[in-house]
């Protein structure tokens, strides 16, 4: 069984970086499609990044290009989300999640095609 476990938030001025991991156990990456949401307090939970299991492909939500940037390390089976220039409005809990697929360009920003996730883990940015 797919396990997922985020770690990595936490308490940051504004401006400030963080970089999450997602360490995926029970199956290796190249089947799997990860994607980063975020849900902040009375919202829906958004997409903000996600990966190709090919790892060729990115996307990322309009609201953190150019700041955020998503990357894999197979061998140690991790998807990391590194996050800079923080802004208060980033403040939520992150998410990583899997997709398993054969489509090894599928990256979705989308929640509903996503079957695992993990706990998440408190991002909060400071003004």
């Amino acid at each position: 069984q797919l396990e997922l476990v985020e770690s990595g938030g936490g308490l940051v001025q504004f401006g400030g970086s963080l970089r999450l991991s997602c360490v995926v156990s029970g199956y290796t990456l190249d089947y799997y499609s990860i994607g980063w949401f975020r849900q902040a307090p009375g919202k829906e939970r958004e997409g903000v990044s996600c990966i190709s299991s090919s790892g060729n492909r990115t996307n990322y939500a309009d609201s953190v290009k150019g700041r955020f940037t998503i990357s894999r390390d197979i061998a140690k089976n991790t998807v990391y989300l590194q996050m800079n220039n923080l802004k208060p409005e980033d403040t939520a809990v992150y998410y990583c999640a899997s997709i398993v697929t054969t489509v090894q360009t599928m990256c979705l920003l989308r929640v509903g095609p996503y079957d695992g996730w993990g706990q998440g883990t408190l991002v909060t940015v400071s003004s």
